[in-house]
């Protein structure tokens, strides 16, 4: 695209994505099975998931590589092909767009595991870990890197380091925050609030302050988080709620909110300033379109009011 992604969100709200880990499962992928190593072995299938995102309205895509760096995949298999895997989801990505505009996000996430000395993974294994990935999206073309689904600031910060390292044109640094009933509270796993958070990451070098998935994530408390941050820091927003809350059925765990009930949620999230408007577990295309025609309503609102 001809405006960076920080440029056109000075303009306009963007749309982001959906959940991919629960599309890849229906479309074939085998319990406990490797998704990223679908961009190499069947890419049509990630294609076909994110053109059904892409035909809902979204104008950002996340990389398949939620999983993709090394201690991750190396939970797979020996000495997977990171680099291969982390560019060809680039590629996957840029496909599903077509001939259409659209950002590639290239996704980093946690890798499921805890560092010394509270676990067994030296910071020298993270940082390299991390730098693998980020080179090797960021070489493949990718208009941002997002950090995601992060509960521990040193992990973020380690992450955003590498981004940066690597060159990527904008970093966005996403928390995972939970809500229990019993505090009323708002903190990650090892409990930073939102106000902690925003101030560590736009320190490390975010561009963009965001949140998404956590315990008890709907819309309503993802919107607290985004008025929480907001109070602390002038930087772009994303928010990727889950689909309401989690339900137990069959012995499976399920998001039941329907797209036009969490649209409906949308509005208060965009007066609220919001950058990037995704969502995360339990989300499907339909869910995102429902989106993308409460953001047109707001934006269209907006253009008047100017």
């Amino acid at each position: 695209m001809s405006n960076t992604l920080l440029d056109t969100l000075r303009d306009r709200p963007l749309l982001g994505d959906g959940a991919m880990g629960t599309q890849l499962q229906e479309a074939g992928l085998e319990s406990g099975g490797c998704g990223e190593a679908w961009n190499l072995h069947e890419p049509d299938r990630v294609v076909a998931i994110q053109r059904r995102y892409v035909e809902a309205g979204s104008d950002c895509l996340i990389t398949n590589t939620f999983g993709g760096s090394r201690i991750m995949l190396e939970r797979h298999t020996d000495n997977p092909d990171v680099v291969g895997i982390n560019k060809a989801a680039v590629e996957v990505a840029r496909r599903a767009f077509g001939d259409r505009d659209g950002f590639v996000l290239g996704d980093i996430g946690p890798f499921g595991g805890l560092m010394e000395p509270y676990g067994e993974i030296t910071q020298a294994e993270v940082n390299r870990a991390f730098a693998e990935q980020a080179s090797a999206l960021v070489e493949a073309g990718v208009d941002a890197i997002i950090v995601e689904t992060q509960t521990v600031l040193d992990e973020a910060g380690a992450a955003i380091a590498a981004a940066k390292a690597a060159g990527a044109p904008c970093v966005i640094a996403s928390m995972a925050f939970d809500f229990t009933h019993e505090t009323r509270e708002l903190r990650t796993m090892m409990g930073t609030d939102p106000d902690e958070a925003a101030a560590f990451l736009e320190a490390a070098g975010a561009d963009v302050l965001g949140l998404n998935c956590g315990t008890n994530i709907d819309m309503a408390r993802a919107l607290a988080a985004v008025q929480r941050y907001r109070e602390c820091s002038a930087l772009p927003i994303m928010a990727q709620p889950n689909a309401g809350q989690p339900v137990l059925q069959n012995l499976k765990v399920i998001y039941n909110q329907a797209p036009d009930e969490m649209a409906a949620q949308a509005g208060d999230m965009l007066e609220a300033g919001v950058a990037i408007l995704g969502a995360c577990c339990g989300s499907t295309p339909a869910h995102i379109a429902g989106l993308r025609g409460r953001m047109n309503q707001f934006i269209e609102t907006q253009l008047q009011i100017g």
